[in-house]
């Protein structure tokens, strides 16, 4: 039984997009997809996917779309539009969205439209707010949380594997690296705001309306949301909770127990890969993963998909 998730946020690097850009040089309608991409974007995703430095990618406004756009050629290079071998997808955090085109809740244009909205409301959120995050590595999930409240600080991302992402004032931050919990170690992150907590809800009703305003169709996939890791057959129910998740917690711990009590023996991560399968094999590591992360790796992803898929 396969599955295909979506990074989220902090997973990109300088120039992932190039040697995908190289493989479809000669099909002029992926250049053409792009360049209209951009323009709903309002970004220009092939450089941002080849030329643009870190600093540039790390911004959330050119993050977000970049995501998506990553995350979609990596599907339609693999699976070219025949999805009849996945079974169930899922996305951490904005990766959720590229996870809603999968399962065909939105469409592309849809999808861009949304996903460069979400990231300019959020980049705007966090420079009204002096706020941060940082990961927390190891240590008890009960006794993680229960210091991170302690400090005022929201556990914004629970990964699992001993991974939770704490969010808030960075004076609360320094707190936490001076006296981390128990058990634990603490390092800061490179992101420009608390994301996944109330310091973002000014992005919640601008994003509210735009969605109101988009069409949601039923999944055609099953599909899992960062909530609390629950399957959701409405499609306008994730489209809200996409929203709703700006200003609340990613639960992607939840998700990876929802894929294995499922019976999904095969996951593949779309590029920017490499996050989410780290995670799930420590997690789940009954369940088989695989990180598509360049066109070389097509050929052995197409027989991952021989061996696990089917719904």
């Amino acid at each position: 039984m396969l599955a295909i998730v979506a990074p989220g946020q902090g997973s990109q690097t300088p120039g992932f997009l190039t040697p995908w850009f190289e493989h479809f040089a000669a099909v002029p309608q992926i250049a053409q997809m792009v360049e209209h991409w951009s323009t709903l974007s309002g970004v220009d995703l092939k450089h941002l996917g080849t030329t643009a430095d870190a600093d540039e990618i790390r911004d959330t406004a050119n993050a977000q779309p970049l995501l998506l756009l990553g995350a979609m050629t990596g599907a339609g290079a693999l699976f070219a539009g025949n999805d009849e071998a996945i079974a169930v997808v899922a996305g951490h955090s904005v990766g959720e969205i590229a996870a809603a085109t999968f399962a065909k809740i939105l469409n592309a244009d849809d999808a861009f439209t949304l996903v460069s909205a979400r990231g300019r409301e959020m980049a705007k959120a966090a420079k009204s707010s002096d706020t941060g995050m940082s990961a927390v590595l190891g240590g008890d999930r009960e006794v993680v949380v229960k210091h991170l409240l302690s400090l005022g600080l929201t556990a914004a991302n629970e990964n699992g594997a001993g991974q939770i992402v704490a969010a808030g004032s960075l004076t609360a931050l320094a707190a936490l690296s001076e006296n981390p919990p128990e058990g634990a170690r603490v390092r800061p992150l490179q992101v420009a705001g608390a994301f996944h907590t109330q310091a973002m809800a000014a992005a919640v009703a601008p994003l509210s309306e735009l969605a109101a305003k988009t069409s949601a169709n039923d999944p055609a996939l099953r599909i899992i949301s960062n909530k609390e890791g629950s399957e959701v057959k409405n499609g306008r129910e994730f489209l809200d909770r996409i929203v709703g998740q700006i200003a609340g917690p990613v639960r992607w711990d939840l998700c990876m127990d929802t894929l294995a009590a499922m019976g999904v023996t095969g996951v593949i991560e779309m590029p920017p890969a490499g996050t989410l399968v780290g995670l799930i094999k420590r997690a789940h590591p009954e369940i088989e993963t695989f990180a598509l992360k360049l066109p070389e790796d097509l050929d052995s992803a197409r027989e991952f998909v021989a061996k696990h898929g089917g719904k």
